[in-house]
């Protein structure tokens, strides 16, 4: 079963076809017709009257974002804040409703990543197509920092730091605005973020590059490691290490930006792979896990929301935690702590 996949000449260095090369100018302008109409006042920029933080990327695709803000927001709850996430609700259900995302809520109505991002955390998440109206909505029912998961290129909505996460394989790709490259925005853009998050895509400890931080033109750069948990029944019952199944051949279910990522951590720790990819943010049916054999099946904590439904026994969910240096954590709660 194959998935919608990220074009291929976006990062194998091939030449993008006429069309994307043709369509690339008007993009590029009406973005930053865009981006010239809030820097200038011309387009009102709002603050719900908390602080903002933003998560995001430049390109399009999957970087990580998710396991960050879940991570962001239990850091901020360690440190006495009472964070709330706004989210779009990337796939639900009736979109231009706004809703609250509660535990009898499914996914169909309120988005997958909300979905996961609550039950992880415990947080208020709201989900909006309007960021603003989201914030706002955050800080009226008591949060005192709002985390805006994906929230970049929304504008609208005033921000106090901008955090933008990459994928460290892919980085910019081919440095191309869509949709001739996977730029959402132009390069520079990257050097207005408060924080650039690398995601290493692996267990810490097994990193390649330097953990400390490194210095780059555009800015500091922060290491993510993507540290895996126990894989839990998504029938119910007790989680597993991950290494109970090395040597076993298994069904792996990735409905994600960047698939791949998640069959490497599974063959990382000597497990056999079947790889099943399908959409991201797929909704998901019983008949979709037709395999053909009954080996057991693993699939991300974002898949996971959506088949627990009709989950069936040997099917287990794997939750990946990001894990970064103490000292961007300190640097983050740093720009909250009132002036001397």
């Amino acid at each position: 079963m194959s998935g919608q996949r990220t074009p291929h000449w976006w990062f194998d260095g091939s030449t993008p076809p006429l069309w994307a090369r043709l369509l690339t100018p008007i993009y590029a302008a009406v973005t930053a017709l865009r981006r010239f109409c809030y820097r200038r006042g011309l387009r009102a920029q709002v603050h719900p009257g908390v602080p903002v933080i933003v998560v995001g990327n430049l390109v399009g695709g999957g970087t990580g974002k998710t396991p960050l803000t879940v991570a962001l927001v239990e850091h901020l709850q360690r440190a006495g804040f009472t964070p709330g996430v706004a989210s779009r609700g990337y796939g639900r259900a009736d979109a231009k409703t706004a809703r609250w995302v509660e535990p009898q809520s499914g996914p169909a109505m309120v988005g997958d990543e909300p979905m996961l991002i609550a039950a992880r955390t415990g947080a208020r998440v709201r989900v909006d197509a309007d960021r603003v109206a989201a914030a706002q909505a955050l800080a009226a029912a008591g949060c005192d920092v709002v985390v805006c998961d994906d929230g970049l290129q929304h504008y609208r909505l005033a921000r106090d730091v901008e955090i933008e996460v990459q994928d460290v394989r892919r980085r910019y790709g081919n440095g191309r605005l869509l949709p001739a490259g996977p730029l959402r925005e132009p390069l520079e853009r990257a050097a207005d973020c408060t924080f650039r998050v690398l995601n290493l895509g692996q267990p810490a400890g097994t990193e390649v590059v330097d953990p400390s931080v490194v210095t780059a033109a555009a800015g500091q750069e922060w290491p993510m490691w993507l540290d895996v948990g126990n894989a839990w029944p998504l029938a119910g019952g007790r989680g597993v290490p991950l290494a109970a199944f090395a040597g076993q051949r298994v069904h792996a279910v990735a409905g994600i930006g960047e698939p791949e990522r998640f069959f490497v951590t599974l063959r990382a720790a000597g497990i056999a792979v079947v790889p099943h990819v399908f959409a991201d943010h797929h909704g998901y049916r019983l008949d979709d896990f037709d395999f053909g054999s009954a080996l057991p099946v693993l699939m991300t904590e974002k898949d996971a929301v959506k088949c627990r439904a009709f989950a069936q026994p040997g099917w287990h969910a794997v939750p990946i935690s990001a894990r970064l240096p103490e000292a961007f954590w300190n640097a983050l709660l740093e720009r909250f702590r009132p002036a001397a």
